[in-house]
């Protein structure tokens, strides 16, 4: 178990070691390497910390934060790098949107209790260790004990916290961006059904007069029929009178042949 636990050790200070040197030949890049080192890959993590772009500590003052932003924007401008502007420009503007927040007290202010919230994890990750190992009859501390150890930690929890706002602010632009197309899709539906209603309105008025007039037609032409009906019905009765009566007024008797022998 001592054994796992040295090499474990040995292997973290490796990578610590290793961490630092990249961090010390980093402030001193030339152009092309801070363009490299801004657009590496995984560097969009790494670039949710302000600080960590500006190669600065959290508690640098404002008028070295400026100094630093300066410089740094004089390497990676793109007039400075005719031959690789594109990138310049993406290195340029990621520097250019660190220190805008970092200029903004409000938005300094917050990455600044991201980092206090990053100590006060660390430092509960410190003391749970501690009492696992206390309770195993262990005392032999642990290795954030050492400064640069816990310096390292905490900077570890310092990403891992920009991580979760990032994602948590990605999370809400999704959910808003589906929020408004759901209430455009929304709004687009009742104005359908508004024009739907004005076009039903608008023809229901224009064949109003077309209706009107059918029903004249209708009442006039019944009015006919029936006009036409009772002028039938009460001329019959008299043709049949003049009828019957011609017939009486001239019946004539047959004559009488004389008888032959």
């Amino acid at each position: 178990m001592a054994h796992v636990r040295g090499h474990e050790e040995q292997t973290f200070n490796e990578f610590y070691t290793e961490v630092k040197e990249i961090e010390k030949r980093d402030s001193v890049l030339t152009s092309k390497q801070q363009i490299e080192r801004l657009l590496r890959p995984g560097a969009t993590y790494f670039n949710l910390n302000p600080f960590e772009v500006l190669q600065l500590d959290s508690d640098t003052p404002l008028d070295l934060i400026k100094k630093k932003y300066r410089s740094l924007s004089i390497l990676v401008h793109p007039d400075k790098n005719p031959d690789n502007q594109e990138r310049a420009q993406q290195a340029f503007e990621i520097i250019s949107k660190a220190y805008k927040t970092l200029e903004n007290e409000a938005t300094r202010k917050k990455c600044l209790e991201v980092y206090e919230e990053a100590k006060d994890r660390t430092d509960m990750m410190i003391a749970e260790k501690k009492k696992k190992l206390k309770k195993e009859g262990k005392h032999d501390g642990v290795p954030e004990d050492d400064p640069p150890k816990y310096k390292h930690a905490v900077y570890v929890m310092v990403m891992k916290l920009f991580a979760d706002i990032e994602r948590r602010r990605q999370q809400l632009e999704v959910r808003d961006m589906e929020e408004r197309k759901r209430k455009r899709e929304a709004e687009i539906d009742e104005e359908e059904q508004r024009d739907l209603q004005k076009e039903w309105q608008k023809n229901f008025e224009e064949s109003r007069q077309s209706r009107v007039n059918s029903w004249h037609t209708f009442q006039a032409g019944s009015s006919t029929s029936s006009s036409a009906a009772a002028a039938s019905a009460s001329a019959a009765p008299v043709k049949s009178k003049k009828s019957k009566k011609a017939k009486y007024t001239s019946f004539n008797p047959p004559k009488i042949k004389p008888e032959t022998r």
